[in-house]
């Protein structure tokens, strides 16, 4: 079984739109810094690299899955481009009211991830910066990290918070046995 580090997209990856609006198309997608070497370390660690994003603006009608595929495909060759590599991306379109088992907080997309890939959830990790990030972590039976965002509350304790990814990749492999 492999080991993987899950990433949350908005706030993690790139920069958070404001709330309760989207990142609707590629042109306001703006990846945070370091991004692409943070990810390319744990790609040379031999981390499989698993985005989970809530997408609540496509039941929203703020954009459909053409677009967010769209962001998703743009974003992977971008990240290829630096040599980083994401190896697979789930996203939950769904609204809050659905009630899905894939939307974070729930583990659906971290389980579904874990049977598709043959991931080891246990040493695993879930990097995000929300509540519901760090509760689909702990529901799946990882290990979780969050990214601290200026302003933001934290109800949720995690097992370890950092400002940057970058950050939680030094202790991310820091923590990995040899």
């Amino acid at each position: 079984m492999r080991q993987a580090v899950f990433l949350d997209r908005d706030g993690v990856i790139n920069v958070k739109a404001p709330e309760g609006e989207y990142i609707k198309r590629w042109e306001e997608f703006q990846f945070l810094p370091n991004i692409s070497e943070a990810i390319a370390r744990l790609n040379q660690s031999n981390f499989f690299i698993v985005v989970v994003s809530n997408q609540r603006g496509v039941a929203k009608g703020c954009m459909d899955i053409s677009a967010l595929e769209e962001i998703h495909r743009r974003m992977r060759e971008q990240l290829a481009a630096s040599n980083a590599r994401i190896d697979a991306i789930y996203y939950c379109p769904h609204d809050i009211a659905a009630g899905c088992a894939c939307r974070k907080p729930a583990p659906g997309m971290l389980l579904q991830a874990a049977k598709d890939h043959d991931i080891d959830l246990h040493n695993s990790w879930m990097v995000g910066d929300s509540d519901s990030d760090i509760l689909a972590g702990k529901n799946a039976g990882c290990r979780t990290i969050r990214i601290i965002r200026s302003g933001a509350t934290a109800n949720v304790p995690s097992d370890l918070a950092f400002v940057s990814l970058t950050e939680a990749v030094f202790a991310i492999l820091e923590d990995r046995p040899s």
